[in-house]
């Protein structure tokens, strides 16, 4: 039976249930399969039935401290098929393949006209919902876009492109807006620590660049998958120190640049010591609010500059789009899709985020696939 919609919407015939399976959060590390209403949508807005979502850190992040009220349906790293189209929604019809972006700033107000857009207040609106309070929706089967996300933040994935490949979207963006934040030049050497999907797309967009690059991390699994991508000169965290391993590679100064691309406050002052005098240092994975380990004196006497990166930018919407699906004169720039090491239908969702949260040495991308028996 179809759900019942108003006139103005354009829809897929006896397509659309009334209700749907959602992994629902309801508190700190409890996340439920529940059967949710589909969500209802207004003038401008589309109805997207997802087939794949990656399970991102901030996800992660949020569902392990609470920091949300409960119940939310997070994931935004979603790409699927337009279900069902709002009134003056005119770019867009069912049956067309998209990924979205759940934040959008406004280009106008203070922090944008500044290039700040994460600060932005617009910004900072979620503009995707499977239900609850607007959290991104894709860990279910449909998910609302709004009229502003819509507008501004759905893109067609072009034939040849698969869902999976399109939903590294995001992730890609915020990338590109933290190698930009670096400000690198040709010949740089560039040390990458950490080479989960995260690590390797930051390596890979340095390498971009024009750096020279190193990377290290304790698995050596993963600095195989490294390698696989063309980053060849690798660090064994677990068998070698990697500052001094650093500083013999360049002659005993440190790297031009140090990424951080491992969670937490850990490694904050081994990326800071990895670093020569003057070197920039990003701090790109998800970092924790209170006291971390930094030497003063590493910022002013020897000159280090700490540099941060959060979320995606707007301004490189279209690079991002070019370098993940191509643009029809250049093919993708990077085989996104071997970054996937795991592949979990919706009703496995638990299991999903429970891998995601705990990360062994074979996997990489974790990905919940709502539409995994209907595509491909």
């Amino acid at each position: 039976m179809a759900i019942a919609r108003p006139s103005t919407v354009e829809l897929i015939p006896n397509a659309i249930p009334t209700t749907m399976q959602a992994a629902v959060y309801r508190g700190i590390n409890e996340v439920r399969l529940e059967t949710v209403p589909v969500p209802q949508i207004g003038a401008g807005e589309l109805l997207v039935r997802v087939h794949s979502c990656g399970v991102c850190g901030t996800d992660l992040k949020k569902i392990s401290t609470g920091s949300h009220s409960a119940p939310r349906i997070f994931g935004h790293e979603t790409s699927g098929i337009v279900a069902a189209v709002g009134e003056n929604a005119r770019n867009f019809h069912p049956g067309d393949r998209v990924v979205v972006f759940h934040h959008i700033p406004c280009r106008d107000c203070f922090y944008c006209r500044h290039k700040t857009f994460a600060q932005c207040a617009t910004y900072k609106k979620v503009g995707c919902t499977a239900g609850f309070e607007p959290s991104g929706g894709g860990f279910a089967e449909y998910v609302r876009v709004m009229d502003w996300i819509v507008q501004h933040g759905t893109v067609r994935i072009p034939d040849g492109i698969s869902f999976e490949q399109a939903c590294f979207l995001e992730p890609v963006n915020t990338c590109m807006k933290g190698i930009e934040a670096l400000s690198l030049q040709p010949d740089e050497s560039v040390l990458t620590i950490g080479q989960g999907p995260i690590g390797i797309i930051l390596s890979v967009l340095a390498r971009r660049a024009g750096a020279r690059l190193i990377t290290s991390d304790l698995h050596a699994e993963r600095l195989k998958i490294s390698i696989s991508f063309g980053l060849e000169h690798t660090i064994d965290a677990s068998q070698a120190n990697v500052v001094e391993r650093v500083r013999a590679l360049t002659d005993g100064r440190g790297a031009d640049a140090v990424i951080l691309a491992v969670g937490g406050n850990t490694l904050i002052r081994t990326a800071m010591d990895a670093a020569r005098p003057g070197g920039r240092i990003l701090l790109f994975a998800q970092t924790q609010h209170g006291e971390a380990v930094i030497d003063p004196a590493a910022i002013c006497v020897d000159e280090k500059t700490l540099v941060g990166s959060y979320s995606a930018s707007v301004d490189l919407q279209n690079e991002s789009v070019r370098f993940v699906m191509g643009d029809g004169t250049k093919p993708r720039e990077m085989d996104l899709e071997r970054l996937v090491s795991h592949r979990f239908p919706l009703a496995e969702s638990a299991r999903a985020l429970d891998l995601a949260a705990h990360p062994q040495p074979s996997s990489m991308k974790i990905v919940i696939q709502p539409g995994s028996a209907w595509a491909g």
